[in-house]
């Protein structure tokens, strides 16, 4: 760590025992003071040297308060007349409350709780640790929360009310709570209703579902106000300045997963005070230049898309509706013919193989394409285009089991690595996965492949694109209703699992594309991707190396003005 200036240093006890205490801007630090003491070889050392030092970033303090000393922890009241005699000589304390970072990527709130005698002494710790937070400025200070009370296991408003809530509180965060009464009633309150301007975020707690109800009437509600026309697939969308908070409620939860690592309120919660943030990508969907929806994980046709439209019709089962229906569309075996139309990304964007996962700090999520970028890119596509007539774009028509576009690993705890393992969250592509018609077996061989460190990208009926832009074309382009395609399942006859031919189904009716958990009402689409639209309270994973402070004991190099 960079040596600082301490802003302030005091020898405190903490748990009946000397601590010497620092803050600087970056970090509070603590260390154990402890008594002279030979060592074997004679000499004589100071233990305080090797004492465990603490250090706690200040931006990860959520807050700091006065305590009572009758508050004390559990160790000090299993010593009644240490803790009493302790109480007589040191009467004072004040409690910070920080981010520990426990196992698979969870975050817990801790307290530690340091004494003094001096009253003063204490006051003057929990004014200058307050000032230091009140610098923060991405912290929020006023959100407005969306509870889905319908979602996943139906337990949105007690993990809330439980868990998150206490916690903006002890931040001094004020919220304002809505409970959903119906399917679109967040979507519809912040398109019309929300003043906005009023907080500094706004929170789902929920599943996925929520989460792009809350998307998609934030970003609308953008865009009408700037004046941008949702309908042109080429307009330049506005970003959103409100950050959006996921406190996980849902059955899979995929997109919390994927930006945070877990599926925990409490971490979740905890991103959002410190005022974590994390942009985003989007993709936007057209046919025939009138706005279907945005996707920010899978936008899948074929096999998710069958997957969907089956498990509609079996709501009553809940959750295992997606398992059910997951086997009898794959027994089901369909493949569908059309043309897919792709603008590749540049080279310097990475390859869906190269093994690169996006990470906190991720360097190529932190370039974000300027205007001038971009019309370099669209003037090289115009010279490209003069050249061989396909304006950069590429072509193919085949017969597909299943077409996905990701624009986010998809990662969830069923599939740790997701459906595009190195894609990345802002980088301003999406990754554009054909399996084509191949056996049953070797369809499973790839779906297995998802759940374990295999490559599921190396088949031969498998191919994987990193693109800024595509169009896909059924072949069989028929209009049909969702209504029919929900209520009328196609009668397809089960094969032999290990038959050595292509034992798939052709289905002359096209496909559905499954667009974030909803049905699109048609499958000829044009999908942009609008490079980081939104932004979340996250950082992005965090690898292990990236969790560790620097040395704490630098901080003790600078000498200190001891109170």
């Amino acid at each position: 760590m960079e040596e600082q200036a301490r802003l302030l240093s005091s020898m405190l006890y903490h748990k009946h025992r000397q601590v010497e205490v620092a803050l600087n801007r970056s970090v509070l630090a603590w260390k154990e003071m402890g008594r002279r003491r030979k060592c074997s070889s004679g000499v004589i050392s100071n233990s305080a040297e090797t004492a465990h030092s603490h250090a706690v970033q200040v931006c990860e303090i959520v807050a700091v308060l006065g305590t009572k000393d009758d508050q004390d922890n559990a160790e000090t009241r299993r010593s009644q007349k240490k803790a009493k005699q302790h109480s007589q000589l040191y009467p004072h304390a004040f409690t910070v409350s920080y981010v520990r970072r426990t196992r698979q990527h969870q975050w817990r709130c801790s307290d530690v709780t340091f004494h003094s005698a001096n009253e003063g002494l204490c006051e003057q710790w929990i004014q200058v640790i307050n000032e230091q937070l009140s610098f923060l400025a991405n912290r929020p200070k006023s959100l407005l929360v969306y509870i889905n009370p319908f979602g996943g296991k139906q337990h949105g408003r007690r993990i809330y009310e439980q868990k998150v809530a206490p916690l903006f509180g002890r931040a001094c965060i004020s919220a304002d709570v809505i409970v959903t009464e119906r399917a679109n009633h967040a979507r519809d309150h912040l398109k019309t209703e929300a003043d906005l301007d009023k907080y500094d975020g706004v929170v789902c707690v929920g599943g996925d579902g929520m989460f792009s109800e809350i998307l998609h009437g934030l970003v609308t509600r953008i865009q009408t106000d700037s004046g941008v026309d949702q309908n042109q697939p080429d307009a330049e969308l506005v970003p959103c300045s409100l950050r959006i908070g996921i406190i996980p409620a849902g059955s899979t939860d995929c997109i919390c997963f994927a930006t945070v690592g877990t599926n925990d309120p409490v971490t979740s919660a905890l991103h959002i005070i410190v005022g974590d943030s994390q942009p985003m990508d989007m993709c936007s969907v057209h046919h025939d230049d009138i706005f279907l929806r945005y996707s920010v994980s899978l936008l899948g046709y074929g096999f998710y898309g069958d997957v969907l439209i089956d498990s509609e019709r079996k709501r009553w089962l809940g959750p295992a509706r997606y398992d059910l229906s997951g086997v009898k569309t794959f027994l089901s075996h369909n493949y569908y013919e059309g043309t897919i139309s792709f603008l590749p990304a540049e080279n310097n964007m990475g390859d869906p193989r190269d093994k690169l996962q996006c990470r906190f700090g991720c360097r190529v999520c932190q370039h974000k394409p300027s205007s001038k970028d971009t019309q370099w890119e669209m003037s090289e596509e115009k010279e490209k285009s003069d050249k061989d007539g396909s304006g950069g774009w590429s072509v193919i028509r085949g017969k597909f089991i299943a077409i996905n576009a990701a624009c986010m690993s998809c990662a969830c705890p069923r599939t740790p690595k997701g459906l595009s393992p190195s894609a990345h969250l802002a980088d301003g592509t999406t990754d554009l996965i054909l399996v084509r018609k191949c056996s049953r077996l070797d369809f499973l061989r790839h779906l297995v492949r998802h759940t374990n460190k295999e490559d599921q990208f190396d088949h031969s009926f498998v191919e994987v694109h990193r693109v800024r832009k595509f169009c896909f074309q059924p072949r069989h382009h028929e209009l049909v209703s969702l209504e029919d395609m929900i209520e009328s399942p196609k009668k397809t006859g089960f094969s032999p699992i290990c038959s050595a031919q292509m034992t798939c189904s052709y289905s002359t009716c096209h496909s559905s594309w499954n667009c974030d958990g909803e049905i699109l009402p048609d499958a000829a689409i044009q999908v942009s991707v609008q490079c980081q639209l939104i932004r979340l309270f996250a950082r992005g994973i965090e690898e292990q190396q990236q969790c560790l402070l620097e040395d704490p004991r630098t901080l003790w190099a600078v000498k200190p003005s001891t109170h």
